[in-house]
């Protein structure tokens, strides 16, 4: 007996319960923390003239020397962002110190490439003078400005003129302890504000002080809360970001045989093994004039429970969906940490070993549960919201989070000591505390300090 036609369609329809079992599968893969990688975004600015805007031809001629197949030494990634910035993604490294020195050596190509172009990279959290239109004409970014222009003019902003720095690490083990993915997962939330307010470096819009020293993170704060901010916490780490990630609204819907497209604000990084590929195998290129819009209001979940006049989602659409999520901690089938403002020079260095040595050494983990607790107030095991507004807002000047930056940079520091990590890295965390978390500063206090001067 032949099948009904209809009956062969809900065959290959995604269930709710397949679509709950894959996220569960794939954002939480489990191991021995060991991995380390980092993703570094860069505001291209003219040398001479930080407030011009930089013609897309100008700045294809000078990244074109390494967008060639073995132009970075060590294989990190070069991709780009909607704004005209740039971003450059580790591969995954066995340690700490071997992450730092592969991207130190691939970073230093591009800033060679970009110099000799009279460009430089600038680590700023959000580009203080300038406001870019959007330069790349893919149908992701059309539907996401559409989505995000719904609710006001932060989504721009943040596709446009931010640039952040993010710390990717592994899960964790099954076990109850501190290299479990259930204690990782809850320190990472709970190391968060302080990472926002230690390295806050975004104070200025259109060359004024905008009141916030974590202008990117208020920014990510306006946007919408349901892919934005942090899952409610839940004992299981996979029960709560099953129910974020399908609750939380649909942003775009590709269009059939349209490729993929890119797999995060950008194209996708190089973070531990396990990240998806930014087009399926064969698939056609992406034509410019595609919608990929969604209907507006519209969850992931309401999809999968069907809507009229709308195809059902696929396993695909589940992945890309699951890229459109942009909490601080978002998980991939390893911990990508996302708070953290872009740093000036190399203290991408100090961000990037801090992060690491708080989660991957089990003392310091240990010590950072202590260390953070006042900061989870009436039994919450990690931070408010409004704890994370504060930070943003005021980072050091609040007393509980400076206080607990000055204990957590020396608890990091203790572990690079026990790790055997290299002197110039400890040190180069070392003079940081000295410059900021001792000083009741942050990087962005430099920047107002220059304003008043100027």
């Amino acid at each position: 007996m032949e099948a009904d036609l209809g009956d062969l369609e809900d065959l290959g329809k995604l269930k709710e319960d397949e679509a709950e079992a894959h996220v569960h599968g794939v954002c939480f893969k489990t191991g021995p923390p060991a991995r380390t990688g980092v993703e570094l975004e860069w505001l291209v600015q003219d040398r001479s003239d930080p407030r011009a805007l930089i013609p897309v031809d100008r700045l294809d001629a000078a990244l074109a020397p390494v967008e060639t197949p073995g132009a970075f030494p060590r294989g990190s990634r070069l991709t780009r962002e909607p704004g005209g910035q740039v971003e450059l993604s580790s591969p995954p490294a066995p340690t700490l110190a071997a992450c730092v020195e592969a991207m130190a050596e691939d970073l230093a190509v591009l800033r060679r490439a970009v110099n000799a172009a009279g460009l430089v990279l600038v680590g700023r959290g959000l580009d203080p003078y300038r406001e870019p239109p959007r330069v790349l004409d893919h149908p992701r970014y059309r539907a996401m400005e559409i989505f995000f222009d719904r609710e006001g003019p932060w989504g721009r902003t943040m596709m446009r003129r931010t640039a952040s720095l993010q710390v990717n690490l592994d899960s964790g083990d099954d076990s109850a302890g501190v290299t479990g993915y259930r204690n990782r997962w809850a320190l990472a939330h709970r190391i968060g504000p302080v990472l926002v307010a230690a390295f806050a470096n975004s104070p200025l819009a259109a060359g004024r002080p905008t009141g916030w020293l974590s202008t990117r993170q208020a920014t990510w704060g306006l946007m919408d809360p349901g892919r934005t901010r942090h899952p409610r916490h839940r004992p299981d780490p996979r029960e709560a970001w099953t129910r974020y990630a399908l609750n939380a609204r649909v942003l775009c819907i590709r269009t059939p045989g349209g490729g993929t497209g890119p797999a995060d604000g950008g194209t996708p990084a190089s973070a531990p093994p396990g990240s998806p590929a930014s087009a399926s195998p064969g698939a056609p290129p992406v034509r410019s004039g595609q919608d990929w819009s969604a209907p507006p209001g519209l969850t992931f979940r309401q999809w999968l429970r069907g809507v009229p006049g709308l195809r059902a989602p696929t396993r695909d659409d589940l992945d890309y969906h699951l890229s459109t999520l942009f909490p601080p901690v978002r998980p991939r089938g390893w911990l990508e940490l996302r708070m953290t403002d872009a740093q000036d020079g190399d203290d991408w260095i100090v961000a990037t070993a801090v992060t690491a040595a708080l989660l991957d050494d089990p003392v310091a983990a240990d010590t950072a549960g202590a260390i953070t607790e006042p900061l989870c107030a009436d039994g919450q095991p990690v931070p408010s919201d409004e704890v994370w507004r504060r930070a943003a807002r005021i980072g050091p000047a609040d007393p509980d989070l400076a206080k607990a930056a000055r204990a957590l940079f020396a608890a990091a520091e203790s572990a690079m000591a026990r790790s055997g990590a290299p002197p110039a890295l400890r040190q180069a965390v070392s003079d940081f505390a000295e410059r900021y978390p001792e000083r009741g500063r942050c990087p962005a206090h430099d920047q107002l300090d220059a304003l008043r001067r100027a």
